[in-house]
């Protein structure tokens, strides 16, 4: 079976977005520095990318309105609204969780949960996410969008791998065994 992970950045008081949605905060402590990127290593192990409306709508709008920046991977976008498919992008108003199951018993290689809280909400509580890569940035927002929604049980992880580099920390969370 093919592994889901999430791969997403907080800030230190976990936050994804601030208030009004935006992420331009999303760097390390000294802008000058050169920094490392983990988002390159990660993304060569991926095939496939399931987001929600809002996340793709950013994307498309703010992030990178002339490209689209996963033209190597085949996305998922879920939403209610109706539109037609591209050549490698899906938009679905079935269950996340549903695709989820059937995209997990494919070949390939990892399946990667972008964002947002709402969708990664969804398949927490289907218990369909293998690992937890967060990157934790140098920034207390003081509200925004948190990353995580209240959780209906308690959900035990192990850590198997710390990074930190300018500022930010890399976790790797795997769900541990019961």
């Amino acid at each position: 079976m093919r592994k889901v992970s999430l791969f997403i950045a907080m800030s230190l008081d976990g936050y994804i977005a601030d208030k009004k949605g935006g992420v331009d905060w999303l760097n390390g402590q000294d802008s000058g520095t050169e920094t490392e990127d983990g988002y390159s290593t990660f993304i060569q192990d991926v095939d496939t990318v399931l987001m929600g409306w809002n996340t793709y709508h950013q994307i498309v709008t703010q992030l990178s309105p002339d490209q689209w920046v996963y033209p190597d991977q085949t996305s998922y976008v879920f939403t209610h609204r109706q539109l037609p498919p591209t050549d490698n992008i899906h938009f679905s108003s079935q269950a996340p969780w549903k695709i989820l199951k059937q995209l997990k018993k494919q070949a390939g290689k990892k399946i990667w949960i972008c964002g947002g809280r709402n969708l990664i909400r969804q398949l927490m509580e289907k218990d369909l996410i293998d690992e937890y890569n967060i990157s934790v940035i140098p920034t207390i927002l003081g509200s925004g969008i948190p990353l995580f929604h209240q959780h209906p049980e308690e959900l035990k992880l192990k850590l198997v791998h710390v990074k930190t580099y300018n500022g930010i920390v890399e976790l790797l969370y795997e769900r541990r065994s019961t």
